[in-house]
């Protein structure tokens, strides 16, 4: 009969430990790097009428064409990503990630016009906390959160569809349940996320080409 060396096995189990934490580490520092792109983006596009020109008709306050298209690419450059990932390497992932933060900088330098920059730095040091605690909350817990993210995910594109069809109706009422609703479900998400990377960084090979690869399209 086999037995087990427990010393192996405690050696295997804090490798293990570091490769995840290793992990994290680097999904976390890309995640942050990119919000600073972001950031900076949207903050040089709202501070430059010739810019913000491009992208929104001043008269109407509606978007231009090419708007639309800057609103909606990062979606497509998030499809691109997840249909490429085993056929790019990881300089060509990061570059892509790259445009994609550049590319949702620019779609969010509206939110200057509509509120003060006191209110957006309220508000992010808010959802700072508020993803810092689910995420410490999604690495720590025993709990399979396998299903509940599965509910999210279809809470998540029940808010996309609301979203779309409201652009129609202009509901502020509607705009205010879908916002409602929306922080339930990516506060749940962030949770599931984490602990899903968690799983991920488990199973990962340290200092691979693939486990670089991994954390720049898991932020």
């Amino acid at each position: 009969m086999n037995q087990i060396n427990p010393i192996n096995y405690t050696n295997r189990r804090e490798e293990t430990i570091a490769v995840s934490q290793t992990f994290l580490s680097g999904v976390f520092m890309w995640m942050g790097i990119a919000l600073g792109i972001t950031a900076l983006t949207s903050w040089f596009f709202a501070t430059s009428p010739q810019l913000m020109s491009v992208l929104y008709h001043a008269e109407t306050g509606g978007m231009t064409m090419m708007g639309w298209v800057i609103m909606l690419a990062p979606l497509g450059l998030v499809l691109w990503m997840s249909a490429g990932f085993n056929r790019m390497s990881a300089s060509t992932l990061l570059l892509v990630f790259v445009v994609y933060s550049i590319l949702m900088g620019m779609s969010l330098s509206f939110i200057f016009f509509m509120y003060t920059l006191p209110s957006i730095a309220k508000t992010f040091l808010i959802t700072t906390g508020m993803f810092g605690f689910m995420a410490v909350l999604g690495y720590t817990t025993k709990t399979d959160l396998t299903k509940f993210g599965s509910i999210m995910m279809m809470g998540l594109v029940g808010i996309i569809i609301a979203s779309v069809v409201n652009i129609f109706m202009q509901s502020s009422q509607m705009d205010y349940i879908i916002s409602f609703i929306g922080v339930l479900v990516f506060t749940g998400l962030t949770a599931y996320d984490v602990q899903k990377l968690k799983r991920i960084g488990s199973s990962a090979e340290a200092d691979s080409e693939n486990m670089r690869k991994m954390t720049i399209f898991g932020a």
